[in-house]
């Protein structure tokens, strides 16, 4: 027979894991296709100043909204395989 605090432990652990498959369940599963530089610096591993390095050089291409800047992630894989050793 379960102890009351093995009761209450359980409980416990159901009550997290509920909890946690409902924060999961609310997260986007669609990933943005434009990504602003400080996004396209994270998704590259680069710093934000080294990416607008590459757009300045034109190496990443870029769609302009107004004076927003984004890249295509789509763009920023095809840099990545050009740049694989």
């Amino acid at each position: 027979m379960p102890t009351p605090i093995d009761v209450l432990v359980n409980a416990i652990a159901d009550q997290v894991v509920a909890r946690v498959k409902a924060e999961l369940s609310l997260q986007p599963s669609v990933q943005p296709a434009l990504l602003n530089v400080k996004d396209a610096a994270a998704y590259l591993g680069r710093s934000e100043q080294a990416v607008q390095h590459l757009i300045f050089q034109r190496d990443l291409p870029v769609v302009r909204v107004g004076r927003r800047v984004h890249l295509h992630r789509r763009d920023l894989d095809a840099w990545i395989e050009k740049n694989k050793i």
